[in-house]
Parts: structure tokens; sequence; C-alpha cells
């Protein structure tokens, strides 16, 4: 059935949760709605168990050109809140998550890129992150997210000038992980949550824990290994020479 709204729809796949920006009129630049319905489709996902991995891309040639400015020009609407909400629930979710980029991945595409995990481009990828161009204040959290992959002096080229760079330029930086060719895109994160979802998501989870810097939780972890028995799966697996099959699901 042919789509006549912008927004965003999802399946979920042998472990997969695959989310897609979906308004190819407008280079799936994202709605007001569109900002607002990202979080609760991401806790709905979050607490499914059998979503192991979030992939999320945009229709057709694009992955998102940023925020729909026709749609937010609303007085009661504040842009900047809509799309901070949606980049913190998406950094937030418990699971390994992968930007699978097309085409354009600007302003507000660019935020909920940095806000996965990972970042997959295709060849021809262009990115920007352009606050500048429209006057806005870019928010201190994602800020500090895009200094995180790319340091503070790409950070502030990005920031000041808003001008686009390449996929070359954006892997030196650290902007994404892995640059495909031409239509390798699909079968390269295909093969990639194949192997996330055959890893141990114990391990994910604590270490995607870890990586924001939370420190506390060494205690809870290590109980969870205890109570799991993945480690003890994965050492016998090892040893048989078979593929281990893990069972951890989220702990209380």
């Amino acid at each position: 059935m042919e789509r006549t709204e912008p927004g965003l729809e999802h399946t979920v796949a042998d472990g997969v949760a695959t989310v897609v920006i979906d308004n190819p009129a407008k280079r799936n630049a994202m709605t007001a709605a569109m900002w607002g319905a990202l979080p609760v489709l991401l806790e709905r996902l979050a607490a499914d168990p059998a979503v192991r991995v979030l992939v999320l891309t945009g229709a057709g040639d694009t992955f998102c050109a940023g925020a729909d400015i026709a749609s937010l020009r609303d007085p009661g609407t504040d842009p900047q809140a809509l799309a901070v909400a949606a980049e913190e629930a998406l950094a937030a979710f418990p699971r390994p998550t992968l930007a699978a980029i097309r085409g354009y991945c600007v302003g507000g595409g660019s935020q909920l890129a940095a806000a996965c995990d990972l970042r997959f481009a295709e060849e021809g990828a262009s990115f920007g992150v352009t606050p500048a161009k429209l006057g806005v204040v870019y928010a201190a959290s994602s800020t500090r997210r895009l200094v995180a992959l790319t340091g503070p002096a790409t950070a502030k080229h990005l920031l000041f000038s808003g001008e686009l760079i390449d996929t070359a330029r954006a892997l030196r930086a650290g902007l994404v992980d892995e640059v495909l060719p031409a239509g390798g895109l699909d079968e390269r994160v295909d093969a990639y949550v194949r192997t996330l979802v055959a890893r141990s998501g114990l391990t994910q989870a604590a270490a995607k824990e870890f990586a924001t810097g939370r420190d506390d939780r060494d205690a809870y972890w290590a109980q969870q290994a205890r109570r799991s028995g993945d480690t003890a799966e994965g050492a016998a697996a090892f040893l048989e020479r078979r593929a281990p099959r893990f069972t951890w699901t989220t702990g209380p």
C-alpha cells in the first residue's frame, strides 16, 4: 500500500527491529508528529524481548534531511526539545543500535545517527550539522555526543559552518564506522546484525552501559552473569567448537 502521510515504519524479524523514517517527499525530514512518536515507539521495542538489535534507516535513497521546518512553525511547538527528546530516547535504547545511512544525513538526521551506537554509510552519503543555518542553539547533550564521536575540532567545524562533508571525511572523523560501496549497504548491515544477534546480549548490555560512563554497576552485572549461565555456556561452546546458545534477557 502506498503511504500518503509521513511517519515511522517498523518491523521486527529474527531479533532485529528496523525503524524506517518515511517522508520521501521531503527527503525523510522529521515532522513534529514523527519526533514525538519516536520515543514512544522505542519504548515499546525496548520492552519486546524478541528485539536484540535496532536498525534505524530512511525510506528510499535518503536517511534524513533534518526537521520538516514547515511542520514545526506552530508557536506551541518547541522543535529543539522534540528533537532532543527523540535523540535521548534513541541513545538510551538498551540494546545495540545501528544507523544505516544513504544520501542526506543532515540536521536532525545527524542527531539521530549520532545517538545510535554505530553508523554504516553508503558511499555518496552527505553529513551536516546545520543549526547555524537556522540560528538554533544546539543542545549541550547533542554537542557533547558529537564531540565524543569526532573530537572538538571537527565538531566545531560542523557546528560553526553547517557545511556538508562526504563519507570519506565522515569516516576519518569518526562520524561513521564503515563506508560501503553503492549497493552494498543492505548486505553488510544484514550480515552485521546477524552477528550481533548471535552474540551475548549480556555482554552487549553491560558494555553499552559502561561505555556511557556509568561505573557503579559492576556488581549488578557480575550478578547477572552468574545467574544467566551465559559465561559458562560461552566457554563450553568454545571448547566444543559449536555456536553458543546464550539465554540472558534483561534482568529485574
